[in-house]
């Protein structure tokens, strides 16, 4: 644990993510009394006054809260101080100095493009404010193996690795987190995760919806890059990952195991991966008339590892799907054939994490139907929200994370390095792009990389309401 901030400084607070999830998750925290920095300052071009900012801010509450608490928008209020500049201008860094005499711990947070990264964290250096501050980086952090190292070694000019937090919102959001605790705090699990009993693992982040107005930023990422690259990659860290050091309170424990876990991936076969665009794409305003960018991405991975030996993890991502949602199945090996239930082979058993819609658990067993001989499936569920309180909101946990300096929730430069190697053979060598029909599960070759394991389940999803 690092000491915790008194001061934030948020470059861009005038910008959509400020607007739709900083302030936000201010006010949650203000609102259950975690907010402790004693001043927000925001920096930004836009010639805004205090006056301005502070409805800005308020405004951006109201558009998420029905009724916010006065009190508590008022503390915010007063907390807000706002330094206008252009942010390659010294003269900003100058005024945000004289901002920030008096002040203990900083947190700088740059809500901004990745191409400010560099020339902002310089000019913080140049005039004398990084020494002791941690600075938080939005995603993406670079969008190739080569662009990320060449952004580490500039920043690492002017900062030391442990003053940076790369923000990753995938890992702030309390199911993905639930991942490590329900394996490693429950005895039951650990006999069983491991190559010995586990088929396979099949992580699915499905959404019923496409692209939309964001047809100028998809286009030039595509799916591969936008979640699996960071965010599924992460979430099958903490599925796969070796139980950090019960010894080790400073947050790298986790990271450390997770580090340990990407080296041990090989590098993704092209040949192990099916790229798909749904059908009207091309209409979204934004998008080339003859992009090739993918709106899905399947693909299967290995993990050298004594642990996974020859369990593949299978990935899908895309949009215009069926359905939405996000989960992790751990499908187990299938028993021998019984001397019951008509002396069939059973179905393996399955566990299912679900990140999205409703998180929870489910453990799907095999039992004895009632009045026959036979066996049929059950599925014992449990929804977190019917157990635990309200849950923080990912931006929420790591705002304050941020500021307080636990670490483990965000990612190394190893971690960001290796993630990229891993997917880097699919970006130098895309392969074929198939059409295929919003509303379906993508390319049908997206099967054959299941050939073996039972193919792609249907994502758990929350039962109908009467």
């Amino acid at each position: 644990m690092h000491e915790s901030a008194d001061t934030l400084v948020i470059f861009g607070i005038t910008g959509d993510l400020a607007r739709k999830m900083t302030f936000k998750a201010l006010y949650r925290l203000e609102r259950r009394g975690a907010l402790m920095c004693n001043r927000i300052i925001g920096v930004a071009r836009n010639k805004w006054s205090e006056e301005v900012l502070e409805t800005h801010a308020r405004d951006s509450v109201q558009e998420v809260f029905d009724d916010p608490d006065e009190d508590v928008i008022k503390r915010l209020d007063e907390r807000l101080d706002y330094v206008r500049g252009e942010f390659d201008d010294p003269d900003t860094y100058k005024r945000l100095g004289k901002e920030l005499e008096g002040a203990g711990q900083v947190v700088f947070y740059l809500e901004i493009p990745p191409s400010f990264f560099a020339d902002v964290t310089k000019q913080l250096h140049d005039a004398g404010l990084t020494e002791g501050a941690r600075v938080v980086f939005e995603k993406p952090f670079g969008h190739d193996l080569e662009s990320a190292q060449a952004l580490n070694a500039e920043l690492c000019q002017y900062l030391d690795e442990s003053q940076i937090l790369r923000i990753d919102h995938f890992l702030g959001k309390e199911p993905v987190m639930d991942i490590m605790y329900l394996r490693f705090a429950n005895s039951i699990l650990e006999p069983v995760w491991n190559h010995r009993y586990v088929d396979s693992v099949q992580i699915t982040m499905s959404e019923d919806f496409g692209v939309e107005d964001r047809g100028s930023f998809y286009d030039a990422v595509g799916a591969l890059r936008d979640v699996v690259q960071n965010h599924l990659l992460q979430v099958l860290a903490a599925v796969a990952m070796e139980p950090p050091s019960g010894n080790r309170s400073d947050g790298d424990g986790i990271r450390d195991r997770k580090g340990d876990l990407f080296r041990a991936i090989p590098e993704a076969d092209p040949s192990r991966c099916v790229r798909g665009q749904y059908r009207g794409y091309h209409a979204i305003d934004g998008v080339a008339a003859d992009s090739g960018t993918e709106t899905f991405v399947a693909l299967a991975l290995e993990i050298d590892s004594w642990r996974w030996s020859g369990v593949p993890f299978f990935i899908r991502a895309g949009k215009e799907l069926p359905v939405e949602s996000t989960e992790i199945r751990i499908v187990f090996k299938q028993p021998p054939r019984l001397g019951i239930g008509g002396r069939v082979v059973p179905d393996p058993d399955e566990f299912v994490l679900r990140i999205k819609p409703d998180p929870g658990a489910e453990l799907c067993l095999l039992a004895k139907k009632a009045g026959a001989d036979e066996l049929h499936r059950v599925h014992l569920d449990l929804l977190f929200a019917e157990q635990d309180d309200e849950q923080p909101e990912p931006y929420e946990r790591l705002l304050l994370d941020a500021l307080e300096g636990r670490l483990d929730l965000f990612p190394t430069q190893d971690a960001v390095e290796q993630t990229w190697r891993i997917v880097q053979p699919l970006l130098d060598s895309p392969g074929e792009l198939v059409e295929y029909e919003p509303g379906t599960w993508g390319p049908e070759d997206s099967a054959h990389l299941l050939s073996g394991h039972g193919g792609w389940r249907k994502p758990w999803l929350p039962a109908k309401a009467d």
